[in-house]
């Protein structure tokens, strides 16, 4: 394999690499630069290689460097995107301090933006198998900021002196409140002044850790 034809496989992968993370296709591009298809296509192809020019107005398309485009790119990183929102997973929470403040957070996950809702957005380890079969323990679970919840919704729970995390299911009968587990076998959490509890977040969807 001579230079050029390296130069032309090298182009055409990352070509494609840009176009797949932003689910794309070559004919998008070829709409949108006003590019013939079939060019597009050779150069995906690897037939032929692209002219300065048409490299720097793909870079602009992408918003990229040029060497995005031209050189090799190391295939043992992977590559956090600026539509991932950096979710921070809370442990052990510190009396009478916010919740996401520093001292809180033992780690973080990332999420794709468009699929979380407005707001700030947690997450928690579940730990134990109260939630089972609903919430496998381990799991991690996005949680959206807010301090009610509707009849029958999980929420993450503020409990022991505000010191600790729960997950549980938010019901009430009369005027009591009940946190309640999806696992039969363990008890619900009766509110009162003994034992009080502050709702901190509604339960949004999780991942089971393998």
């Amino acid at each position: 394999m001579d230079k050029s034809d390296k130069l032309k496989i090298v182009f055409s992968i990352n070509l494609k690499q840009q176009l797949d993370k932003r689910g794309l296709n070559q004919t998008d591009m070829a709409r949108d630069l006003n590019l013939p298809e079939t060019t597009v296509s050779n150069w995906m192809k690897a037939s032929t290689y692209p002219r300065p020019d048409k490299i720097q107005l793909m870079a602009n398309y992408f918003n990229i460097r040029r060497s995005d485009l031209t050189e090799e790119q190391p295939t043992n990183l992977i590559e956090i995107q600026p539509n991932f929102m950096k979710i921070p997973i809370l442990g052990t929470i510190a009396c009478g301090e916010p919740i996401l403040a520093e001292q809180n957070v033992e780690g973080y996950m990332y999420e794709f933006s468009e699929l979380l809702p407005a707001g700030n957005i947690f997450a928690l380890v579940a730990k134990g198998d109260s939630m089972e079969p609903t919430i496998p323990n381990g799991s991690k679970v996005l949680i959206r900021e807010q301090s009610e919840v509707e009849y029958g919704e999980i929420a993450a729970v503020l409990v022991n002196g505000d010191t600790e995390a729960t997950l549980k299911r938010v019901k009430k009968q009369g005027n009591t409140i009940l946190l309640m587990p999806d696992n039969p076998k363990h008890e619900p959490y009766i509110v009162d002044q003994n034992n009080p509890a502050k709702i901190i977040g509604k339960a949004i969807s999780f991942k089971v850790t393998l």
